[in-house]
């Protein structure tokens, strides 16, 4: 139906492949494409609600001085069990964990604990992108150093993120960790599901009316171009219903993580628009969930 709408207008300048700046803006849109994304947060939040009322109100842990670093923490009943950290979606906007514990209960029932992250938003640093995934970096730092007194082995540390989330994951396992003062190699794996990988499209949208993207924003923040520090195999989803951009940069990342001889899984969510594509990450039966629970070596 959009494409359609789009056959119907006449095209402006191309300003990025076979796109003009209004389709580049709709490819930056996650709304043009998945209306329903309200519905989902709905039950997103609903379910959440009910997972918490089945396991118990997770640990509220601090990892930074600030009062945004902290996450949840929901453990399986399990000494050294592995654990995944996992990063939120929002457009980089401010989001919060709680509304995400609807993933935890595959976790747990799996035998494996469960962080999910709070960090800042771009409409409280004012556009800066960089301190955020300052955060998520500390995040895991923290959590790989205080495995053990989590309940958790710190040689099963896995991250997984949705959305602006699975930027800032790509951004984590393309990390100099040496700065952190922690192994290059503490991430067992990763899953980026319906994420942003190369920046430059994204600052030539509407997205840079509230994002402030610099060359460095976007040299340091693209995971694509940072390759050489990845050292954990990859799981990377997108659904068959996200905008044209969002599929491409999945199978473009994919295509370059392979193109570097790191190993990598191109998982591709038929009849899955964006915001789908996130309840599959906490379903054991879906696509997503499966590989997830594979790669932990769960199943």
């Amino acid at each position: 139906m959009q494409q359609a709408a789009t056959a119907q207008r006449a095209q402006g300048p191309l300003v990025w492949l076979d796109m003009d700046q209004r389709a580049l803006d709709d490819a930056y849109d996650q709304l043009v494409y998945a209306p329903n994304r309200d519905q989902v947060h709905e039950r997103n939040v609903f379910n959440s609600e009910r997972v918490r009322a089945r396991l118990g109100e997770p640990k509220r842990i601090a990892y930074g001085p600030t009062e945004v670093e902290k996450f949840d923490l929901f453990t399986a009943n399990k000494p050294n069990a592995p654990i995944n950290v996992f990063i939120h979606g929002g457009a980089w906007r401010q989001r919060w964990a709680k509304d995400y514990a609807f993933l935890a209960e595959m976790f747990v029932n799996a035998g494996a604990h469960i962080a999910l992250l709070d960090f800042v938003g771009v409409d409280v640093t004012k556009g800066d992108l960089m301190p955020m995934a300052d955060q998520v970096r500390r995040a895991v730092a923290y959590i790989y150093k205080n495995a053990k007194s989590l309940g958790a082995d710190p040689d099963k540390l896995y991250v997984s993120g949705h959305s602006s989330g699975a930027h800032l994951t790509g951004c984590v396992v393309t990390t100099d960790w040496h700065d952190y003062g922690v192994p290059q190699n503490l991430i067992k794996g990763a899953l980026t599901c319906s994420g942003m990988y190369d920046l430059k499209p994204v600052r030539m949208s509407k997205r840079s009316e509230y994002v402030t993207f610099t060359d460095e924003v976007e040299e340091k923040l693209s995971s694509q171009r940072r390759l050489d520090r990845l050292n954990c195999p990859l799981l990377v989803g997108y659904g068959t219903f996200e905008t044209p951009e969002f599929q491409r940069q999945a199978r473009e990342f994919a295509a370059a993580v392979k193109a570097a001889g790191k190993p990598v899984t191109l998982l591709e969510g038929q009849g899955y628009n964006h915001f789908e594509m996130c309840e599959m990450i906490g379903n054991p039966l879906s696509l997503i969930g499966d590989a997830v629970l594979k790669q932990m070596k769960l199943v």
